[in-house]
């Protein structure tokens, strides 16, 4: 009976362990653009690389041209709808500027995501967006509701 109550105590914890994970899995897959996941600073630096960057091919109000897709409103929601942050920063990451394709470091293309998530009205956290492509790869690009 005395060797049993630690095989038994050792179980329990291996279980609520495994829901404890199984809570932190499900917090992760829950995890959306519009749940806070920026900074408002982050934003801010993001807005000036953006209008450095991108603003002469995206427009100033994020809304596209000829040879950029819109980055703010119905469309670009539409166009990334299903997709996660992850998908986005690669595509910034590797293909923009257009003129300097892969010239943006991490923390800037981050700082852009920011800018464009505050831009399009979802709210800002307590924490920056982590320039981590795999931590970005769990946060869901979703409308706003």
């Amino acid at each position: 009976m005395r060797n049993l109550l630690p095989r038994i105590m050792a179980g329990t914890a291996i279980f609520a362990i495994g829901l404890g994970g199984s809570a932190l899995m499900a917090q992760d897959a829950a995890r959306t653009v519009a749940s806070g996941v920026f900074s408002a600073d982050q934003a801010a630096q993001g807005k000036a690389l953006y209008e450095n960057k991108c603003v002469s091919c995206h427009g100033a109000e994020l809304n596209g041209g000829e040879m950029a897709p819109p980055l703010s409103g119905g469309m670009f929601i539409s166009n990334w709808s299903g997709q996660s942050l992850g998908d986005l920063f690669t595509r910034i990451h590797t293909t923009m500027p257009q003129n300097d394709p892969g010239s943006l470091n991490n923390a800037e293309v981050t700082q852009i995501l920011a800018y464009i998530l505050s831009y399009n009205q979802f709210p800002a956290g307590t924490a920056p967006l982590p320039a981590d492509e795999a931590v970005l790869g769990k946060i869901a690009i979703t409308d706003k509701k």
